[in-house]
């Protein structure tokens, strides 16, 4: 008999009066950063004030910070980064993709954790930033019945302003709880094998459809203050691993994989070398057909539909490139689906049992 079977037969024994017990079941809560709520003014410096406001994000301290974010920061900022959404946001819906893409995640991994686990499983999301909240969503589960909790952050390595801050809300959201239920945190994945087959074959789709094979795959990642890497975080090393890792399947030459780092922020020195520079290096050095991936991104959001295919792609062209391609991100793809899958069906192991 399973847990929640067990669980569930025990509930018949309840006292008169008792109040109602749910069946027990298991929760899959997956983590994406977040989103503002739209792209005017006000949604735009609610969104930048408690993302720019994490000690994990920006640890300097508060009484330098704040006056500085809360002053000339979040009186400027909320315009330009509300122009960049407005370019890519998703007006059917009236969210951004990062939103979109994160629900459909949800309901494919729904689906598929379902053929396998039946209705033991309950999957959601939520957002590290902005809504649907890690709280909300954590009390949501545990008035669905489920007395344990499996949390996902979609970063494929791990990093302290990523993975870290989304595992503290999830520890936070805990907190708040009389019934604290039961939980896994999954660990960062980017050397899971199924990871690299998904990402491995979105770039030979994307080769595939091409005319002229590109002299160089950028893999771009989201850059961090170098202090960061001295202080201990293995994020910089993990996502040369993950290129290295890729490269090997592929069965390219190191030559024609660069690793580079995007979206750099503040004064300090961050991993080098930055993508926006050394895409425009490149186009000088002659190779004027690149493809830029993404591997840190689970899905497509601001940094990779805005910035890649606007600064980064822009700075490339005006340096003497001439084809620049961007291979998206895996997304809900049906590689990358499976992939999860597969890495939260061994952070499921022995608190579910699957179909027969």
């Amino acid at each position: 008999m399973s847990v929640a079977a067990t669980e569930n037969a025990a509930g018949k024994h309840l006292p008169a009066g008792h109040p109602k017990v749910p069946p027990a079941k298991v929760g899959v809560l997956i983590a994406n950063l977040g989103t503002p709520d739209g792209y005017d003014y006000w949604s735009m410096r609610r969104y930048l004030s408690e993302f720019l406001s994490d000690k994990r994000v920006i640890d300097y301290p508060s009484w330098k910070w704040q006056p500085l974010l809360q002053g000339i920061i979040l009186t400027k900022r909320p315009f330009s980064s509300g122009a960049n959404y407005k370019l890519i946001w998703n007006n059917e819906l009236n969210e951004s993709p990062l939103m979109t893409i994160t629900r459909a995640q949800t309901e494919a991994l729904r689906a598929s954790l379902a053929a396998r686990y039946g209705d033991q499983v309950v999957v959601d999301f939520c957002m590290r930033y902005g809504n649907p909240s890690t709280e909300s969503k954590v009390k949501a589960l545990i008035a669905q019945g489920c007395t344990k909790i499996v949390f996902l952050p979609l970063y494929p390595q791990y990093a302290g302003a990523t993975s870290a801050t989304a595992n503290d809300q999830f520890f936070r959201a805990l907190m708040a709880e009389k019934r604290q239920p039961a939980a896994r945190i999954v660990p960062e994945y980017f050397e899971h094998p199924l990871y690299i087959e998904a990402l491995a074959a979105s770039v030979e789709r994307a080769y595939a459809g091409l005319e002229q094979r590109p002299d160089v795959l950028v893999t771009s990642y989201h850059g961090m203050p170098k202090r960061y890497l001295e202080e201990g975080d293995p994020y910089h090393c993990q996502c040369r691993k993950n290129t290295r890792l890729l490269r090997e399947r592929l069965g390219w030459p190191e030559t024609e994989l660069h690793v580079t780092f995007q979206s750099v922020f503040g004064p300090e020195e961050w991993l080098r070398p930055y993508t926006v520079e050394h895409v425009a290096e490149l186009a000088k050095q002659g190779k004027k057909r690149i493809a830029v991936i993404a591997p840190a991104f689970s899905a497509d959001c601001i940094e990779t539909l805005e910035e890649i295919q606007g600064e980064i792609q822009e700075a490339f062209i005006h340096a003497g490139g001439e084809s620049f391609t961007y291979i998206p991100c895996l997304n809900d793809d049906a590689a990358h689906i499976a992939a999860l899958t597969e890495i939260l069906a061994e952070n499921l192991a022995g608190w579910v049992s699957g179909q027969s």
